[in-house]
C-alpha cells in the first residue's frame, strides 16, 4: 500500500475523524492510480466559504467564493529555484475545500456530504497531477477518472 504524506486540516472545527479517512483513503487510491512516489506530501484544509473566497480573489482574480482550489507546489515560477534533493518529500501541493459550499451541493446534487467531499478532495488532486478540464476532451478524461475513483470507493451518486 502506498503511504503517501497526506496533512489534513479542519479550520471549521465541524468535521470528524470518518471524514478524514474517507479523504486520505480516496487521495491514497488516487495517487496509487497515478503512480504517484509514497514520499510525495500533499494538504487538505477544509475552510468556510469567506476564506476560499479571498484565496479565490487573490490568487486566481476570482470575486467569489468557489468549492475547491488547488495550488501546485512542484510548478516553478518565474525567477524560482528548483527545491532539489533527495532528502525532500516531493510537496505535490495543497487542496483547499469549502465545508459550506460543499454542503449546499451535496444538498443540490442530491447526494451525500461524504461523497461531495469525496470528490472535491479527487477533484483538487487531479488538478495537482496536471489533469485539467478547460477543453471538452481534457474534461471528459479528468470525470472519468474522478467518477472511476469514487466508485471504486464506494462514493457513487
Amino acid at each position: 500500500m502506498l503511504n503517501m504524506i497526506i496533512d489534513i486540516q479542519d479550520e471549521t472545527g465541524t468535521l470528524h475523524d470518518e471524514h478524514f479517512e474517507v479523504v486520505r483513503g480516496l487521495l491514497e487510491a488516487a495517487a496509487a492510480a497515478e503512480n504517484i512516489d509514497s514520499d510525495t506530501e500533499v494538504s487538505v484544509i477544509f475552510l468556510n466559504d469567506e476564506s476560499l473566497h479571498e484565496l479565490n480573489r487573490t490568487y486566481r482574480g476570482v470575486d467569489r467564493p468557489t468549492d475547491v482550489l488547488s495550488f501546485a507546489l512542484e510548478e516553478e515560477g518565474e525567477d524560482e529555484p528548483a527545491i532539489v534533493g533527495d532528502r525532500f518529500p516531493q510537496a505535490l501541493g495543497d487542496i483547499a475545500i469549502s465545508v459550506e459550499t460543499a454542503e449546499r451541493q451535496a444538498n443540490d446534487y442530491g447526494h451525500s456530504f461524504m461523497r461531495e467531499i469525496g470528490f472535491l478532495a479527487v477533484h483538487g488532486f487531479l488538478h495537482l497531477c496536471g489533469y485539467d478540464h478547460g477543453t471538452v476532451e481534457q474534461e471528459k478524461r479528468m470525470f472519468e477518472k474522478q467518477k472511476g475513483l469514487l466508485t471504486a470507493y464506494g462514493l457513487e451518486k
